[in-house]
């Protein structure tokens, strides 16, 4: 795997730098105090870097109408699946980066990051999941405890991929649309808060859906702005279901974001009519983008499988 980033200015270098650091200050202070064995042991194997930033077609133009910029995506890879937990050890991790990005200015790249085991990153890689395969083709250890190297990927036969693909398309398309229609209901029962969690399960559900159909994986997250960046490097035209240019509708979608756990448990939490159908009709219009990227992979998963039909492979 490559260590080199001398494709990346040196600002961007320095910054990579600062996130790792970072990384391993609140990880080192998550367990400065452990007595469980396991987690005296725990430890980070590799931080990769993946995406443009790792493939060099990063945007960085915040300040311009559009305001697109690039994340850094980072793999993070540990030695125990219990360290894997987001809520219970990395919490802390993204309360800092966000703050060293937002309001200390410190950081002038916003921070993505997935934490794996080698074992979870291997199994992808032997079950032929793209989004593994990229990180392995394209990613760059800026951080590895020794030279290991990641397994060699087995890619699916075009006719398994288009099975799984299919599988993955109706069962989170189904899903989704099926949460917006509560979501409605509760818009006209006057259930606002309710109206609120729906329109947020109905967006996870779609960007889970277009991430698990193009590359056969979905982090385990419910934030909607990292689903929403993940999903957006995929296709371009899903960038636009967003309205970034107005303060407004940047904090409309924030109120959808926060809908997941406010909606529910916050009686500060208020959500009125107007917003709830602006949010309706943005859901609606990422549920048509989403139908559109995944039927036309579907589309090509089936040329794929008709062109190659007899280099189908039960081995796994």
């Amino acid at each position: 795997m490559r260590t080199d980033l001398d494709h990346l200015p040196p600002q961007k270098q320095r910054e990579l730098e600062r996130v790792v650091q970072l990384i391993f200050e609140e990880f080192d202070d998550a367990f400065a105090l452990a007595k469980h064995e396991w987690k005296k042991a725990g430890r980070i194997l590799k931080v990769i870097l993946y995406g443009s930033y790792a493939r060099g077609t990063w945007v960085d133009e915040p300040h311009t109408a559009k305001g697109y910029q690039s994340d850094f995506d980072l793999l993070i890879i540990v030695s125990d699946k219990r360290l894997t937990d987001r809520v219970k050890y990395w919490s802390r991790l993204d309360e800092r980066l966000m703050r060293e990005y937002g309001v200390t200015g410190t950081l002038r790249t916003p921070v993505n990051f997935i934490v794996h085991t080698l074992q979870e990153v291997n199994d992808g890689l032997a079950h032929g999941r793209y989004f593994f395969m990229d990180v392995k083709a394209e990613g760059i250890a800026v951080y590895q405890s020794d030279d290991t190297e990641l397994h060699t990927p087995r890619p699916k036969t075009p006719t398994q991929a288009l099975a799984m693909a299919q599988e993955y398309f109706v069962e989170w398309m189904t899903a989704a649309q099926g949460r917006a229609k509560l979501a409605r209901y509760a818009v006209d029962e006057r259930m606002n808060k309710h109206a609120a969690f729906e329109y947020h399960q109905a967006t996870e559900g779609l960007y889970h859906c277009v991430l698990l159909v193009m590359t056969f994986y979905t982090p385990h997250v419910h934030n909607l702005a990292f689903l929403r960046t993940q999903a957006e490097r995929i296709d371009p035209r899903l960038t636009y279901v967003w309205p970034r240019e107005l303060k407004k509708d940047r904090a409309r979608f924030e109120k959808l974001k926060d809908a997941y756990v406010k909606a529910r448990y916050s009686k500060h939490y208020r959500v009125t009519k107007e917003e709830l159908e602006w949010l309706g009709a943005q859901v609606e219009e990422l549920g048509r983008v989403v139908h559109e990227v995944c039927s036309e992979r579907i589309e090509k998963l089936k040329a794929d499988a008709k062109a190659r039909p007899d280099k189908a492979d039960n081995s796994h």
